[in-house]
């Protein structure tokens, strides 16, 4: 009877919506997402992010269109270094630390791979850029980006 009266109970309940965030108008790349620029609606659509605070303050790697999902690769940190913009360079490991300065070849936010020119050798180096724009090259790329 208990196992009745369980089964019971689970078929009655409510089924529970999935959401999917969409576009409220279009967004051109490159640009910061505000709530305004956001809803909510209950559809399921695959690969579409589900919450607000996921996109919010992140910006659009590609245009959104109005009325059309955000999904995962279409948005993304904000820059914090622009294509040819001079950054510093550090590479540190076994007690040496070595810093030069570099042209950036792409743009990029926290925490994400950026190709680096090195100015004095002419050398493409790949990095990590830090809050303050920094990038961080070689393997000290995850020990630097936590400081």
């Amino acid at each position: 009877m208990k196992t009745i009266a369980f089964l019971l109970v689970l078929l009655s309940a409510t089924p529970a919506y999935a959401q999917s965030v969409i576009a409220a108008r279009t967004i051109r790349a490159q640009t910061v997402i505000t709530a305004e620029d956001i809803l909510i609606t209950e559809d399921a659509i695959d690969g579409a992010y589900t919450r607000l605070d996921e996109v919010i303050g992140f910006e659009s790697r590609v245009a959104l269109y109005a009325g059309r999902p955000v999904r995962s690769g279409e948005v993304g940190p904000p820059a914090l270094v622009e294509r040819n913009q001079i950054v510093p360079l550090i590479y540190q490991g076994g007690g040496l630390v070595i810093s030069a300065e570099g042209r950036a070849l792409g743009r990029a936010g926290l925490g994400e791979s950026i190709r680096v020119m090195n100015l004095a050798s002419r050398q493409t180096v790949s990095g990590r850029i830090r809050a303050d724009g920094t990038i961080v090259v070689g393997t000290a790329s995850t020990t630097l980006l936590t400081n």
